[in-house]
């Protein structure tokens, strides 16, 4: 008798049987069967159940980035105060509350650098010459409401811009722009505008009663028009008192086929909406020509009560707070002598680089200045992104071997590191699933007896299968009706016959084939006198690297310029083209690029075979292929799959040569057995497998099993439902074995596993699945609310 453990995987259960059967007397019996409940809180399955996979302790994870935040501004201003007291531009009562002796710019009590505590122990603002100046400013203005002092710091950002202020407050505009240095945006999370939405501030300049009224109410509703023209989109009630008042709307402009405008607008959302919020303010400033401080400073001449943070300045980019700094301390260094001194600058860097002999000789060598300490070293310093090189699944077959050494022992054991895969995006990787796909591809006919494979008449040869690569290479996605169309102009197939021909594959589905090609076409044809016979292979890579690699936008814009000026293209229309490229996508391919250069020659064919590219030991292999089929004497009407063939094909094989790769070139006895090959072909050839592991681990008895539950690297599947499943499933099997077989070795003969659909399905189709009941949810909801309606105005019919 069969002893067989089935096992019923869930996202919150594990259900098991133990069972013996045999099932050639056909009798069997039910040992025990039990389930195992994964302590999981419902609102992770629910996320789950959306395709968020967010860990448990995403919360805690979150609350630990916003410390380091606050860690990271503390460090700035401790690194700034130590360069602040060497320029000697502290106020006396500011620096004697920092220890620079042990804490490195610490403080020892947190003061204010604009306020000092006088002999009754009140505190007074001490910049209040720059203060009168401000207050006269504003008098001028006609304003002579009473002013906050803190104002002071705008009115200086402004007058240190053309004029001398003082040491202390030039520390003091220094030191505040380390507390708001804007938005530092990284490639790809501002996208290229797919949308036409911008935030509005509009002032209403006049509302008109339209005689209409709110439905089975008496509240009057009005048409709303704004001073620029603009019409509200729809009557609204309640609006006598917007006449002359601004109101922020996010507006939606579309254009109609008959060319007329469609505005819509709708509520500012502060979090959904930051993005054409930020535009918005953006766009103001630049128009204005000033910088921040000088533009918020004018605004409040013009109006005290205007709100700054939040108000009049939202989110903005680093670069505008940079570039006013910037300016500042140019303007600055030609008062103060202390921003010029050598000296100064040299000590300033041993402070901080005490350690850092690499980085003290290049700001040393270059001769920066204090200029580019305060921008690029302390305030502005944007350190890189962690590489995340690690979570990528390694190729199933390419791997480096290296030496471990235990630092206990000192035994040297050696350890395989696989090669990571490639990205999905590598015009390589595009190159090879397409040849996959090609030979893959199957075109039927349908009629009144099935379907008929039709493939080798549309494709008779080698060079009309190339003429079908060069078609599909060039575009960005494939459905059915293009490889249709494409035979029907090749004269294969007849236009009113179309709908009788379908392909292998879901006849609605999309399948992606060159997007990045697609992309870069569609971007050189703006290009200035660039001819897209340069798109070369290694032209393509090349621009790839770039737009895959790198993050910043500064950076990549600086890469794109030096590739242009090395392949001879227009540069300023190059960049412009290309600087919003958006970042591909982190996919990635179950192979290497290695192992991808060892198969792709095999599955190359026709004018795009080179048989000096095939790995000399696969085509060996090939070779012993060919000819233990020749030595079968396969007559070419013989059926492939007779019982006679399949044993002697199965005493021909051998470890090395399993049936099923011998039995796979059967249908390439007349064709060149070097070309062409599927992808399980090529891999055969290469590696000697396909979709076998390499090796497998085999827990013997259950103390195995229990050292490896014990010893797993949690996070390691990056899915945390999964991976609490797959632990507790390994759990149930330990406790299962210790139970009923004592931990013995071979005490299961089978073990059978089923897993439940959301554990199946990837985290997208996941999402689909519940967008796709979200949507029938409220659609359901929708048709009785109108049946409801219906019934309550016709009584006498039942309506269901």
């Amino acid at each position: 008798m069969k002893r067989i453990l089935g096992l019923d995987l869930g996202t919150n259960s594990v259900g098991w049987a133990l069972v013996e059967t045999n099932f050639e007397e056909k009798k069997g019996r039910i040992i025990d069967i039990g389930s195992r409940i994964i302590p999981m809180s419902q609102d992770v399955l629910d996320k789950f159940g959306k395709g968020q996979s967010i860990s448990q302790t995403a919360e805690r994870t979150d609350y630990r980035g916003v410390r380091r935040l606050y860690q990271r501004k503390k460090l700035r201003r401790d690194r700034l105060h130590r360069v602040l007291n060497i320029l000697d531009f502290l106020p006396e009562h500011y620096s004697d509350k920092i220890d620079f002796e042990k804490n490195y710019g610490q403080f020892k009590e947190e003061v204010k650098l604009n306020y000092k505590k006088n002999d009754k122990g009140k505190h007074e603002f001490i910049f209040m010459d720059s203060f009168q100046e401000m207050v006269q400013d504003f008098q001028e203005s006609g304003n002579t409401n009473k002013l906050p002092f803190d104002w002071t710091i705008y009115y200086l950002r402004k007058k240190a811009l053309t004029k001398k202020i003082s040491k202390e407050e030039l520390a003091w505009i220094v030191l505040n722009f380390n507390q708001k240095r804007g938005y530092y945006q990284l490639r790809g999370e501002l996208e290229e505008k797919k949308n036409n939405k911008t935030f509005e501030v509009l002032e209403v300049a006049r509302v008109e009663d339209t005689g209409k009224t709110l439905k089975g109410k008496d509240t009057k509703l009005f048409d709303v028009y704004f001073k620029n023209g603009w019409k509200y989109d729809r009557p609204i009630a309640k609006t006598e008192n917007w006449v002359g008042k601004t109101k922020e709307f996010i507006v939606t402009t579309k254009k109609l086929k008959d060319g007329t405008i469609k505005r819509t607008y709708k509520a500012v959302d502060s979090e959904k909406d930051w993005l054409a919020i930020k535009e918005k303010t953006q766009k103001d400033i630049v128009n204005s020509e000033k910088t921040v401080g000088h533009y918020i400073y004018d605004h409040l001449l013009k109006n005290p009560k205007q709100k700054i943070n939040g108000g009049l300045i939202k989110t903005i980019e680093r670069h505008f707070y940079k570039d006013e700094l910037q300016k500042i301390l140019e303007s600055q260094s030609a008062f103060h002598d202390e921003l010029k001194d050598k000296k100064l600058y040299k000590q300033a860097v041993n402070e901080l680089y005490s350690k850092n002999k690499a980085h003290q000789n290049f700001l040393l060598q270059k001769d920066k200045g204090f200029t580019h300490l305060f921008l690029e070293d302390i305030i502005f310093y944007q350190r890189p992104l962690k590489s995340k090189k690690s979570t990528i699944s390694g190729c199933q077959y390419e791997y480096r071997v290296f030496n471990k050494v235990n630092k206990e022992t000192g035994e040297v054991t050696k350890e395989k590191q696989y090669v990571k895969a490639i990205p999905k995006s590598h015009p390589l990787f595009i190159e090879f699933r397409l040849w996959q796909f090609i030979h893959n591809l199957k075109i039927y006919f349908k009629d009144d007896k099935g379907n008929i494979d039709v493939t080798d008449a549309l494709i008779e040869n080698d060079e009309e299968l190339c003429d079908l690569f060069d078609f599909l290479i060039e575009r960005k996605d494939v459905e059915q009706k293009h490889i249709i169309n494409y035979f029907i102009k090749k004269g294969r197939i007849k236009k009113a016959d179309k709908t009788n021909y379908r392909w292998n594959f879901q006849e609605d589905k999309k399948l992606p084939i060159n997007e990045t090609k697609a992309n870069f076409v569609s971007r050189f044809k703006k290009v200035d006198g660039f001819d897209l016979k340069q798109l070369t292979y290694d032209f393509q890579v090349s621009l790839w690297h770039i737009i895959y690699s790198v993050k910043d936008i500064v950076e990549y814009q600086k890469a794109l310029k030096t590739f242009a000026t090395k392949n001879n293209i227009d540069v300023e229309s190059f960049v412009k083209n290309f600087k919003k490229h958006p970042p591909y996508t982190s996919d990635y391919g179950s192979y290497s690029q290695k192992a991808i250069k060892k198969l792709l020659p095999f599955m190359r064919i026709g004018r795009y075979w080179k048989e000096s590219d095939l790995n000399e030991a696969a085509k060996e292999r090939i070779n012993q292929i060919v000819q233990k089929i020749e030595s079968l004497q396969i007559d070419e009407t013989e059926d492939l799959e007779d019982k006679r063939l399949k044993k002697a094909i199965d005493a021909v094989a051998d470890e090395s040569i399993p049936a099923r790769f011998i039995k796979s070139f059967l249908k390439m006895k007349n064709k060149n057995p070097l070309a062409g090959l599927n992808t399980y072909q090529a891999g055969y050839a290469v590696y000697k497998r396909h979709s076998e592991l390499e090796s497998i681990t085999k827990w013997a008895n259950s103390s195995d099993l229990e050292h490896y539950i014990n010893t797993f690297q949690q996070h390691s599947l990056r899915n945390p439902i999964v991976e609490q499943s797959l632990l507790e499933t390994l759990r149930t099997v330990r406790d299962v074995w210790d139970a009923y077989g004592g931990g013995q070795e071979n005490f299961f003969d089978e073990i059978h596993v089923e897993i439940g659909r959301d554990m199946k399905n990837s985290a997208k189709k996941r999402e689909q699945i519940s967008n796709r009941n979200s949507s029938e949810q409220r659609t359901n909801e929708r048709v009785r609310k109108l049946l409801e309606e219906l019934q309550n105005e016709y009584d006498d019919v039942d309506i269901r």
